[in-house]
């Protein structure tokens, strides 16, 4: 983890334009000001471009996605291109539906993502990979590796897949993330608001493999502080402990640390 991209997005307080998910807004919005970004929720086609152009950074989820609002995030993503800002795609439950996948589809016709960041089910699913999923879960194993690999080649982006072990393919190479904890998965949104933070990460100066590294360590690291709190019980009140840790230092994470993991 590089503690300077961190410092960087707080510094900057970078704006990140979200096209996401109905259940997370709150979530993700009240994520990302912890972390240090400043969040704007605009799914409107008639305004979703010109949000998009005085942002530093775009996220497209399709969680709870519905048929109008396919063309606004087309819109926002071709507007994000044009500026040349950084684009966070995550296709959630993209291998539980044909509709959703067809609409992974149309926004790689026009859109060109940073980043598609999924887990293990979402990213096989685009590359027609076989791992069995649930809803918008992924319950299957397969060679994760060889997934990433396949999706960086045939979207030319980087790939994030999420899980126990996070796998990054960036900058050419596969890099690795164990931090995190179980709790995580028992609370909505968890990953949705991981693409926030990427996002902000993005916004940075360091190569995309060093911001997407930071960005996935320093989350897994505030999820692990949060839970070793003594008054975490369980996912409720682990809940507010991890918006705590969002905003620490990763020094205050990290046992006192400065260099991070």
């Amino acid at each position: 983890m590089n503690p300077d991209i961190i410092q960087q997005v707080r510094n900057n307080t970078p704006l990140i334009h979200h096209l996401t998910n109905q259940v997370v807004m709150n979530f993700s919005a009240n994520g990302l000001l912890a972390f240090g970004g400043s969040p704007v929720m605009a799914k409107e086609l008639r305004e979703a471009a010109d949000m998009a152009k005085i942002a530093d950074a775009l996220v497209l989820n399709i969680g709870t996605i519905l048929e109008n609002e396919i063309e606004a995030m087309i819109a926002a993503g071709k507007a994000a291109n044009e500026k040349g800002i950084p684009v966070v795609l995550d296709p959630v439950g993209a291998a539980a539906t044909s509709f959703r996948k067809e609409v992974i589809e149309r926004i790689l016709q026009d859109v060109r993502p940073t980043v598609i960041k999924g887990n293990a089910g979402e990213i096989a699913s685009l590359v027609n990979a076989d791992i069995q999923t649930r809803g918008v879960d992924s319950i299957g194993e397969g060679n994760i590796d060889d997934i990433a690999e396949k999706a960086r080649k045939q979207f030319d982006t980087a790939i994030v897949v999420t899980g126990k072990t996070d796998v990054i393919y960036a900058d050419q190479k596969l890099i690795y993330n164990q931090t995190g904890h179980p709790l995580l998965s028992s609370i909505t949104g968890a990953g949705c608001l991981l693409g926030s933070v990427v996002a902000a990460c993005l916004t940075t100066s360091y190569p995309v493999g060093e911001q997407l590294r930071t960005a996935l360590s320093f989350y897994g690291l505030a999820a692990e502080h949060a839970a070793e709190q003594s008054h975490v019980q369980g996912p409720g009140t682990f809940l507010p402990s991890f918006m705590d840790a969002l905003s620490f230092t990763p020094k205050q994470l990290n046992g006192g640390t400065e260099d991070g993991i």
